[in-house]
């Protein structure tokens, strides 16, 4: 089951305190950015993020789930509806997320 446009326009009015957050569609799922790192992305109608220091710590009871089968565990965001908790959870997580890869260049 993929995720609805409906729900990722929902995240993103939570996340709305918040500059620089976008998303981009791919595979039926959408992948969240925040100033132009990834923090999660919406999976099968469910906000999962990244594990990090930070986002443990500010969710230690949250459940682990694969955003689809065989990848990496996110964690789940349930307190969807506290702002003010996504604000802060993001921009603690920023400082420690990879910064964006680019492109490979292949030569012939």
């Amino acid at each position: 089951m993929a995720s609805s446009k409906g729900y990722i326009e929902y995240i993103m009015e939570q996340l709305s305190l918040l500059d620089g957050v976008s998303y981009r569609a791919m595979m039926g799922e959408y992948i969240i950015y925040y100033r132009g790192k990834v923090i999660g992305g919406s999976y099968d109608d469910r906000f999962l993020v990244k594990e990090t220091k930070s986002s443990r710590a500010l969710m230690p009871c949250a459940k682990k789930e694969p955003p689809y089968e065989g990848a990496r565990e996110m964690l789940l965001i349930e307190n969807i509806e506290d702002k003010e908790f996504l604000k802060n959870l993001i921009e603690k997580m920023y400082e420690e997320l990879p910064e964006k890869r680019g492109l490979k260049k292949y030569v012939l």
